[in-house]
């Protein structure tokens, strides 16, 4: 219990702080319906938890040795990124109610997931660093349950931030939405270019 309890605390602290993945069920939660939203949070859910898997069986170490991977998932997502976020700048929506629910298909829901968790190489080796580090502190036993915690953290925060905002985006009229977007269509640009100006600091050294 006490290792399941150290996954638990330890995934909390990987996935609470504000980046593209809370970014992503926050605005599915405002913007789509309360079924496509809880899709959506599930497959960063499981997205997540995949990375998190990764990150603890080493898969920063791999990008650390290839620094051609490293490179081609930086310029991508960077790209891919800057993308989206000029996407939500664009965004007209003028009303919130489920009817005017802009369509997302489940294909564009996956592959947005896909890119906002795995096309960030700095929270891959981030990530790698925190479970990775925490693994060699760990009997071999432990990892199951370890991981198990984290994989578990990670549904119950995306869950209830989901939860937590679509049960008060009611509150929320079309202009304050509008707000809500720029807003996170700027910081996912200013998240776009970061990593830009990563390849370009790693392609110049």
């Amino acid at each position: 219990m006490n290792f399941f309890l150290q996954g638990l605390t330890m995934g909390i602290a990987y996935d609470a702080p504000i980046g593209l993945a809370n970014l992503f069920v926050i605005n599915a939660a405002l913007t789509q319906t309360r079924r496509k939203s809880f899709f959506s949070t599930l497959i960063v859910i499981i997205f997540d938890v995949a990375l998190a898997f990764s990150c603890f069986f080493g898969i920063g170490a791999v990008m650390k040795k290839f620094e051609w991977l490293q490179l081609a998932i930086l310029l991508i997502g960077s790209l891919i990124v800057i993308y989206m976020g000029i996407n939500l700048l664009r965004s007209q929506t003028t009303d919130i109610s489920a009817e005017a629910t802009p369509e997302m298909t489940i294909f564009k829901t996956i592959t947005s997931a896909f890119v906002v968790i795995w096309f960030n190489p700095q929270a891959i080796i981030d990530g790698s660093m925190m479970l990775g580090a925490f693994q060699v502190t760990l009997p071999t036993y432990s990892y199951p349950v370890f991981i198990a915690g984290v994989g578990i953290a990670s549904a119950l925060w995306f869950i209830v931030l989901n939860a937590v905002v679509t049960k008060f985006k009611d509150k929320f009229n079309a202009k304050v939405l509008r707000i809500i977007n720029l807003i996170c269509g700027v910081i996912i640009i200013l998240y776009g270019g970061k990593l830009l100006f990563n390849f370009i600091t790693l392609l110049i050294h």
